[in-house]
């Protein structure tokens, strides 16, 4: 039986920072780079403070273009009185992933021990988007696409991924 071919997604990356630019930006950097290299499209790239409307009409926008299949952000997922990811975001989410956060915090244990526990990382389906937001750790980050997402967006990964459930999201 013959391989699956690869189909690279459209996938754009949010950076939640009050103080990061794109030169500063190592965890959207890392992002992109990993991506890119995994052969996946960069159709967008932002860098949005921790604000729920900012946040909110950023995603907004890219769940409304028909190129971008997913989005991936890093930062604003801690428990402090700025990180409000997963409230700005949490309200686009038609379906949730609850197995995403799940594994990324056990992934996670592994690494910084029970500090996992202050991680809200998370993921979705916004209508026909996928959204997965990441802790601001360039490790998180890694360790995130390393372990879960690269794996899950490649459409020749068994027994099933992600990618090859987009098109029946899309037109079931």
């Amino acid at each position: 039986m013959p391989e699956a071919a690869f189909h690279p997604l459209g996938i754009a990356v949010l950076t939640v920072s009050d103080t990061r630019t794109l030169e500063t930006d190592k965890s959207g950097a890392t992002l992109v780079e990993m991506l890119l290299r995994a052969g996946h499209e960069i159709r967008g790239r932002a860098i949005v403070k921790d604000d729920v409307a900012l946040l909110q009409h950023q995603a907004k926008a890219w769940i409304a273009d028909a190129s971008v299949e997913v989005i991936i952000t890093t930062g604003g997922t801690g428990i402090t009185a700025r990180d409000v990811t997963p409230e700005a975001l949490s309200p686009l989410v038609t379906k949730t992933i609850e197995g995403f956060g799940e594994l990324f915090r056990f992934l996670s244990y592994a690494d910084i021990g029970p500090a996992t526990l202050q991680s809200r990382a998370f993921g979705g389906l916004c209508g026909t988007t996928l959204l997965f937001a990441l802790p601001g750790s360039t490790g998180a980050v890694r360790l995130a696409l390393e372990k879960i997402l690269l794996p899950q967006l490649d459409s020749r990964s068994r027994p099933c991924n992600f990618a090859e459930l987009l098109p029946r999201v899309r037109h079931e």
